[in-house]
């Protein structure tokens, strides 16, 4: 609760502009019922038409200010909520892009985009309704018991009695909610992160002909989240028939002393119609307050998730140059003895979404890492690395780039310990293109240029570089032409050229291929390293690859083996020193042995 309140204060002014709105009209609305029964037992029986048609427009006229006021606050409180979600979205949102590859891998992707989503819909609905209702609920049921007091001690009394209970009943069972709409909301995650991996693997799905089995699978899911969606909702709703019982009991006991009281004389009949108004006046504010209860308990929820996500320590701070490594190695890039393994304790919530990633964690740990890696680059030289599937090769680049920090040794570019750059600093010096990158839903220049301030001609450039130039000017509207989501609209090997014109078009100190050229034939491969060779001889080119055709001319090859490099050289060096390498080449060239 805290934690929405401190963005909604921001916009305190608006909070209390209506909720002093839904004051005043729940005020007016009080006193219909009041002018009500003065006109059926006053004015009426002095068979006076004008006193009649003058007490009936402040009727009209107190009706007409209520929904005024109330139309009034509902918009301010649509507002103050719009503006406070945008904020919390927003700090959601770059929060959630500046978690560090350990924290990303704590959470994991699909519970980010369920916080993002329906966890954030869920602060808006309360910090919209909550404002009005927050107000108006407890004014109805305060004020309609205070009014009828004033009318008749004794009938107010069956409403002081139920109230009560009713409150009691409503806050009690919201209490027990709130744990039930957490279980709805990791529901929610595991659900987002099916139908995330069916849509992004939606051909694989469709080649293998899996439709049925990734159907039960969706069901699986969808049924346990409909069994605690069900749950909670059945929690929940157990106020409303307790409430309308007691609703039916009120009623018939305030009729029926009602009318043995007028019968006596003791009161008047327009006192027991008031009294009907009344109480279904105060059942209202019973009912709003179970909703806000029922509000609460999804925001509470959803706020604690996405608080988890804010609150966050900034992943990989810069540290000062005090703490720093030093190195007497004379390199560009350095990596001295550094080892890592996934699945460390950095940047871990205390929430469920630990739970859920442990297991993957512990997989990764033992799968993937890396041993006692050291190597040195000049400016401008050029590395290669390649290895089996899953002996390290993309962590080399994870840790260059820091996205994680290593579990032992240093990592150093340009002297200086990768620790002490700010993430931007360090990042603006790569032009990289990972192994599963991702084309935007923007046209091809802006998927080439990516917020870079690249003019048209350094676009082309790098397009042309790229060998991406000729088919994006195939189309009529050239680098405006749109990529779909995904890029599904471009061939695998189009894609590929896109990213790498993008990865150029900033000319970058360092460039990183992540087997980016797996989908291109080996004419355009060749033709690709030629033109980073003579066109980019200031940056320094690190490729990581399957293929030893993409590597073989470099200055330098690491080949790595389950975390341990296994051969380190050039080429020639490899071929007659690392049986592996040899393998390989043999393999994939077609040479005799």
């Amino acid at each position: 609760m805290k934690f929405m309140l401190s963005y909604l204060k921001r916009y305190r002014w608006l909070v209390a502009a209506c909720m002093s709105l839904k004051l005043l009209g729940t005020i007016l609305e009080l006193l219909i019922p009041y002018v009500l029964e003065y006109m059926i037992d006053e004015v009426a029986p002095t068979k006076q038409m004008k006193l009649v048609l003058l007490w009936g427009a402040v009727m009209l006229a107190l009706a007409a200010l209520t929904r005024f006021t109330n139309v009034a606050a509902n918009r301010l409180s649509v507002k103050s909520a719009r503006n406070a979600t945008y904020e919390i979205r927003r700090d959601l949102f770059w929060h959630s892009l500046n978690l560090s590859g350990s924290q990303t891998d704590v959470f994991g992707l699909p519970s980010l985009t369920s916080r993002m989503t329906s966890d954030s819909y869920n602060v808006q609905s309360f910090l919209q309704s909550g404002q009005a209702l927050g107000v108006r609920a407890p004014i109805m049921l305060v004020g309609g018991i205070a009014i009828t007091m004033t009318m008749d001690a004794g009938l107010s009394a069956i409403l002081c009695v139920m109230a009560p209970i009713m409150l009691v009943v409503t806050v009690a069972v919201s209490l027990w909610g709130i744990p039930l709409y957490d279980k709805v909301q990791q529901s929610v995650d595991e659900i987002v992160r099916i139908m995330r991996e069916n849509i992004t693997g939606i051909r694989v799905v469709k080649a293998l002909s899996k439709e049925d089995y990734e159907r039960r699978r969706f069901q699986a899911a969808n049924e346990t989240m409909t069994r605690r969606e069900r749950k909670a909702g059945v929690v929940m709703a157990l106020p409303g028939p307790l409430m309308t019982m007691a609703l039916n009991i009120g009623l018939t006991l305030v009729v029926v002393i009602g009318a043995i009281r007028v019968n006596n004389g003791v009161t008047k009949p327009g006192v027991i119609l008031a009294f009907l108004t009344y109480f279904n006046m105060i059942l209202m504010g019973v009912m709003g307050l179970n909703r806000v209860f029922m509000m609460m308990s999804k925001a509470n929820a959803s706020a604690r998730r996405i608080k988890e996500v804010i609150d966050q320590p900034e992943g990989l701070a810069a540290i000062p140059e005090a703490q720093a490594a030093h190195t007497d190695q004379d390199g560009f890039i350095i990596f001295d003895h550094v080892s890592f393994r996934y699945g460390g304790a950095e940047g871990k919530p205390s929430s469920d979404a630990q739970k859920i990633s442990d297991s993957k964690n512990d997989a990764e740990s033992i799968q993937m890492s890396l041993s006692e890696l050291s190597f040195t680059m000049k400016r401008g030289g050029s590395l290669g690395i390649i290895g089996a599937t899953g002996c390290g090769k993309t962590t080399v680049i994870n840790l260059l780039m820091r996205f994680y920090d290593p579990t032992g040794g240093h990592v150093f570019v340009d002297g200086k310990d990768v620790r002490t750059y700010e993430k931007d600093d360090l990042r603006r010096k790569f032009g990289v293109v990972f192994q599963n990158d991702v084309i935007f839903a923007e046209s091809l220049a802006k998927n080439i240029d990516f917020g870079r301030g690249v003019d048209a001609e350094g676009i082309r450039t790098a397009a042309a570089n790229a060998r991406a130039q000729e088919f994006i000017e195939a189309y009529d509207d050239g680098y405006q032409h749109p990529a779909a989501i995904h890029g599904a609209n471009l061939s695998g090997g189009q894609r590929q050229r896109v990213l790498i014109a993008r990865a150029l078009a900033a000319h970058p100190e360092i460039l990183i291929l992540d087997d980016a050229s797996s989908a291109l034939d080996y004419k355009t491969d060749a033709a690709l390293r030629k033109v980073i060779r003579e066109e980019y001889r200031d940056t320094t080119t690190i490729v990581v690859a399957q293929r030893i055709s993409s590597i073989m001319s470099l200055n330098d090859i690491i080949m790595l083996d389950e975390g341990d490099v296994i051969g380190h050289g050039t080429h020639e060096e490899l071929m007659a020193t690392c049986p592996k390498y040899r393998e390989i080449y043999h393999t994939q060239m077609g040479e005799g042995r």
